[in-house]
């Protein structure tokens, strides 16, 4: 069987599955383009308010296929380039879609598996869930944007760690150093994971988006060009009408319908 993205519907949450038999859920070029193709759908479905993405079988997955990469190898610099251009079109359509994305991560999640659960803005896993960069141990360096996510979310050497040892890390520790933010039992991460997005789908979709943006914003401006954005984020949701429902709403100490 050949590797798919599977989309299916929760309620308000879109969940995107990994699949790919036999494989341990490995990605290819057209896993990356089903992955910007369900997104740029998602958002424009006003019924969608979250996504989460998780593995088929047990395993969130074990990064690139590395038969497929072996065949690379050889090709023309052009083809290899693209190959890694689809993935990070993908990496930068999770991190710039408006909507809330959750990981949903049991089993491992290894090399441009890791990459796809650093993009995503929450991350749930299974207790017995284990991470690696793997790059290394097979002669090869980062992609998928996991030296920039280490870099911003650990100290140097801690990054540094991650990278060059390529070590499994259990979930554990990554919740230990922020990169997890919720533990759950095995084979209950998507579970947990759904009830993570149910608990955003009570705030405001205009709210979440701006704190969206203002986050990927702040990695890379001085706080003075910061405060300019906030502000303007901020006036622009305060006379957004879910301004004046969600107050009225506090106010009332009644549960806000959003718009």
């Amino acid at each position: 069987m050949s590797a798919e993205l599977r989309s299916t519907g929760h309620g308000q949450t879109l969940v995107l599955t990994l699949s790919n038999p036999g494989l341990r859920n490995a990605l290819d070029p057209a896993i990356y383009a089903a992955g910007i193709e369900a997104l740029g759908s998602a958002e424009r479905n006003a019924e969608v308010r979250s996504v989460v993405l998780t593995g088929e079988g047990g395993v969130f997955s074990a990064g690139g296929n590395l038969q497929r990469l072996q065949t690379q190898r050889v090709q023309d610099l052009p083809a290899q380039q693209a190959s890694i251009t689809a993935l990070h079109d993908w990496i930068e359509a999770i991190r710039t879609y408006p909507k809330p994305v959750i990981a949903a991560v049991e089993g491992s999640a290894a090399g441009a598996g890791l990459a796809l659960v650093l993009a995503c803005d929450l991350v749930v896993a299974a207790r017995s869930a284990r991470f690696a960069t793997a790059y290394a141990r097979v002669g090869l360096s980062p992609d998928g944007g996991t030296s920039w996510h280490l870099a911003r979310a650990l100290p140097r050497a801690l990054a540094a760690e991650l990278l060059m040892c390529g070590d499994l890390v259990e979930a554990e520790r990554l919740h230990a150093l922020g990169l997890v933010n919720r533990l759950a039992d095995t084979g209950q991460a998507l579970q947990a994971a759904l009830d993570l997005a149910d608990t955003l789908h009570g705030r405001a979709p205009n709210a979440l988006a701006s704190c969206k943006e203002l986050l990927d914003e702040a990695a890379h401006q001085p706080l003075s060009a910061q405060l300019d954005l906030e502000r303007a984020h901020f006036l622009r949701n305060l006379t957004h009408a879910n301004a004046g429902e969600g107050i009225a709403a506090f106010l009332d100490k009644r549960t806000p319908h959003w718009h």
